[in-house]
């Protein structure tokens, strides 16, 4: 049976013991059905992971006994920065779910000319809070103990002029090539930008541009804002990242 995976914001190397907090211990207690002397496998996103056991379950705590610590590692060679404009119902959630598990290491949603959805103050911040805790489930989930840092929402103009990745990559269906320039160099940073369902304008890919993106696209057929970066992502891990073949 497989050991379920629980993140915690707390330390873990400076107590035998912890209560862990409300979401988790109520995940662990009613959703999964878990009790004392249940193994879990914590992580807090500082690197490894450590062995624990249940020791008490009540309506609204859980508390592990921590045992050994685990030096294991999943994330990529290749640190992904991905770019994205934000899309209706959860077609962000998906994204972000996925490219986690595909290993990126930082998650930009972002405003475009054509974005429908209209998010800012107390509703954008709930949103990316949202959005980090789809990204905490998946590396639960996957296996990953290293958080993809999820950004504040930023206007595109703001991300484009604040990205230096050594390879930067804007991806729309009417660019002429399909390969990145330059790919005898593998990189180590990669950030890569995706627009929304009406796709960026000429005026964003001109911008882009400008700020040294290359212009590409994934083959012949247009593909959705949810499909076009996890595509991109599997090509990029498999040309630079842990994907490629030794």
């Amino acid at each position: 049976m497989r050991i379920p995976r629980i993140f915690t914001q707390q330390s873990l190397s400076a107590q035998p013991k912890l209560e862990l907090e409300p979401a988790p211990s109520a995940h662990i207690a009613r959703a999964m059905r878990m009790g004392q002397g249940d193994a879990l496998t914590l992580f807090n996103g500082k690197g490894g992971e450590y062995a624990a056991v249940i020791t008490a379950v009540s309506k609204k705590t859980v508390t592990v006994e921590i045992g050994d610590f685990r030096n294991t590692e999943l994330e990529s060679p290749l640190a992904i920065h991905l770019g994205i404009a934000i899309s209706r119902g959860d077609r962000m959630d998906w994204v972000i779910q996925k490219a986690t598990e595909l290993g990126v290491s930082r998650v930009s949603p972002l405003l475009t000319e054509r974005t429908e959805v209209k998010l800012k103050g107390e509703r954008a911040d709930k949103k990316i809070q949202h959005w980090r805790q789809v990204a905490i489930s998946a590396c639960e989930q996957c296996g990953r103990n290293q958080l993809p840092h999820i950004e504040p929402l930023q206007a595109l103009p703001v991300w484009l002029a604040a990205t230096k990745d050594e390879t930067k990559l804007v991806l729309h269906h009417r660019a002429l090539h399909t390969e990145p320039a330059n790919t005898q160099r593998k990189p180590t940073q990669v950030s890569l930008l995706i627009g929304p369902e009406g796709g960026l304008s000429d005026i964003e890919i001109g911008l882009a541009e400008q700020a040294q993106f290359q212009a590409l696209r994934l083959g012949p057929r247009v593909m959705r804002t949810e499909t076009a970066p996890l595509a991109a992502i599997a090509i990029l891990q498999s040309q630079w990242g842990d994907m490629a073949s030794s």
